[in-house]
């Protein structure tokens, strides 16, 4: 399938009706197993592939060199649209957020989200008036590539210590202004923030699972307006924490098999992967 197919795809989703989910997935063989369960696109997750490499998410913890060559080796896996998990566009300048997504562009990627993080612990959220120039660059530089490209801003205040709903109301209205395709504000804490996200804006709102909003399910999100939810770092997190658990009934409880319950057996994986690379 061409870059051009895939990024149609991927734009059409979020004009269809209802709601759906964009798998984050943090490697080839996660890439091809959640494609050969049936979700309609793929993501990266940053938190997912800093793990895998052995490095800590935090923004610069992984170059845009080595993000877009992951980026890379995932749509080489799979036919599904892909979207990036670009974080704060690897510049603090407009014009390093565009030449971002520019290069994005260029790899294959039908999308990417921006964050208007700074990457400082001190000052972690960049100034309202910065935070919208970059998205406006982002968008201008998706504009210019020569197949659709659906550019998610996200407004981070609720992962960094801020609380504040009308402060992330204006920033996520000031990048639909801008011309973002896709608003997110990870992090709200409630089903009638979500809802109140969802009415300040026509743009399709992305909210992300696995952080916050226990016990909501996708038909709730749906009612609240959401189109799209992302599983982020979750699948990673959870894999982890499967592995993590059972290592620790071995080296705690001198535990073996009995550790390994949640274990998928190699014919369930090799069949995902089978049906995956025969696409």
């Amino acid at each position: 399938m061409s870059t051009q197919t895939k990024s149609e795809v991927f734009r059409d989703l979020h004009s269809k009706d209802g709601l759906f989910v964009l798998a984050n997935v943090w490697d080839i063989g996660s890439a091809k197993m959640m494609a050969a369960m049936g979700f309609p696109a793929l993501a990266t997750t940053s938190a997912g592939y800093a793990f895998s490499q052995g490095k800590i998410d935090w923004v610069g913890a992984l170059s845009r060199d080595e993000i877009l060559h992951h980026a890379g080796e995932l749509l080489h896996a799979t036919t599904l649209p892909i979207s990036a998990d670009l974080e704060d566009g690897y510049g603090a300048t407009p014009e390093e957020v565009a030449k971002t997504v520019k290069l994005a562009g260029e790899v294959g990627l039908a999308g990417c989200t921006i964050e208007d993080t700074t990457g400082n612990h001190e000052f972690p959220i960049y100034d309202f008036g910065l935070a919208r120039e970059r998205i406006a660059a982002a968008v201008e530089a998706a504009n210019a590539l020569d197949h659709p490209f659906m550019l998610t801003a996200r407004a981070e205040n609720y992962l960094h210590g801020r609380p504040d709903l009308d402060d992330t109301l204006k920033r996520l209205q000031a990048f639909d202004e801008a011309g973002a395709d896709v608003l997110y504000a990870p992090g709200l804490p409630d089903l009638e923030a979500v809802r109140t996200v969802c009415r300040s804006t026509d743009k399709p709102i992305n909210v992300v699972a696995g952080i916050g909003l226990p016990g909501v399910t996708l038909e709730s999100l749906r009612d609240a307006g959401v189109k799209r939810v992302s599983l982020g770092s979750v699948l990673a997190r959870t894999a982890i924490g499967a592995a993590l658990s059972a290592a620790n009934d071995i080296l705690e409880k001198g535990v073996l098999n009995d550790a390994f319950g949640a274990a998928a057996t190699f014919s369930h994986i090799e069949g995902l992967i089978s049906a995956s690379s025969s696409d």
